[in-house]
């Protein structure tokens, strides 16, 4: 298609799946500073006055998994004034379990780490923008890490911490030339007035956050399109582990294998393959071996190796994917020991990527462009 429009949403902090998603790596990152190799699968369930705290997690550490849970919330902004969500008002049920011994076979090999499951993995790059992500997913973070900044500031005092944008991007062949649509929703008291709400996020939100020469002529906003949002948070919506992957990863510009993210210690190649996909398709736009990347590994639950790797240039490349991919196999351990090591990810700094994304941040080791070498020469 020579024009099309495309489009990625976003979801904050204080959104019910991302309190969720928080929680969920609190514990992972409490258990990994005590214990670097603890197996952790932990998922959390909210709903009005309630969190559910279930998972399988196998560690010398002793961690009280309700304490933390409340001080994630508490730190998002669901503080005692929030009446069906908060931490002194809510119920805590917990039900941890050790790893199953048939799993724990496969991936504890002494110095071999298997793979925690079977499972495919894709990692994506683009030209797009300055952090080689597709522009409407990353318009989508910021807009909402701008709202999430105003809030903490207190610059303003009716905004909550419940919220959701969306940007639609028109685009001529690959390159994208407006924004076109924006969608913003959030939570506020009931002390604003909407006529407010819209003037104040499309002026100090969106408008601060869209570069100029990107707004289009005709581009149309949608800001609390129902004309109220009072009611948000897990007080109104049930929240869950792992239900935003699209929101974490690309926003739908490349596929996705089906495995979340949160919850789930380093050995589990659900998240650290996804993270080397990511570095390995970075690097290679960065290298200018191709302007678009797709990168795909799978994996056997026990096997170390990967059974696959697949490359895709979109016809953009400066080389065969062939080359690339023999390349890859020669100078990137892509076992799951491999992988932890190169990114460091007995690190505890999994709550971090539960918010706005777990790509496009310079904070994280696999967003490094230090492998061009490696692929060019």
């Amino acid at each position: 298609m020579s024009e099309y429009l495309f489009t990625s949403e976003s979801v904050s902090e204080g959104h019910p799946d991302k309190v969720a998603d928080q929680i969920s790596d609190a514990i992972l990152d409490a258990h990994l500073e005590i214990d670097k190799k603890s197996k952790v699968a932990c998922e959390t369930l909210l709903a009005k006055n309630l969190i559910v705290i279930a998972g399988e997690i196998s560690s010398s550490a002793q961690i009280e998994c309700g304490e933390i849970a409340k001080k994630v919330i508490s730190d998002i902004g669901y503080n005692e004034s929030f009446v069906g969500f908060n931490p002194n008002g809510c119920n805590i049920l917990t039900s941890i379990s050790k790893q199953s011994l048939d799993i724990d076979q496969g991936v504890d090999r002494g110095e071999k780490i298997g793979a925690g499951d079977q499972g495919l993995m894709f990692g994506y790059a683009t030209k797009e923008t300055d952090e080689l992500m597709p522009l409407p997913i990353s318009l989508s973070h910021k807009i909402l890490q701008k709202l999430s900044s105003i809030r903490k500031s207190k610059a303003v005092d009716w905004i909550r911490p419940d919220s959701k944008s969306q940007v639609t991007v028109k685009y001529n062949g690959r390159e994208p030339v407006s924004v076109e649509r924006v969608v913003v929703s959030t939570q506020h008291s009931e002390l604003i007035k909407h006529s407010d709400i819209i003037e104040f996020l499309k002026n100090e939100v969106i408008l601060k956050v869209i570069p100029e020469h990107l707004i289009s002529k005709d581009i149309e906003y949608y800001i609390n399109p129902t004309g109220r949002f009072v009611d948000g948070g897990p007080q109104a919506d049930t929240g869950l582990t792992g239900r935003k992957i699209i929101v974490d990863t690309y926003g739908g510009s490349c596929p996705h294998g089906g495995g979340a993210f949160s919850g789930k210690d380093p050995s589990k190649v659900d998240r650290s393959a996804a993270y080397m996909a990511r570095y390995i398709a970075k690097n290679i736009v960065a290298a200018e071996i191709a302007k678009k990347c797709t990168i795909q590994l799978s994996y056997a639950i026990g096997i170390a190796e990967p059974l696959s790797i697949f490359l895709d240039f979109h016809d953009t490349g400066t080389v065969k994917e062939e080359i690339i991919q023999a390349k890859i196999r020669k100078n990137f351990d892509l076992t799951p020991k491999g992988i932890i090591e190169k990114l460091d990810l007995y690190t505890p700094i999994y709550q971090q990527t539960a918010t706005y994304g777990h790509f496009g941040r310079e904070i994280f080791t696999w967003e490094k462009t230090d492998a061009v070498d490696k692929l060019v020469n």
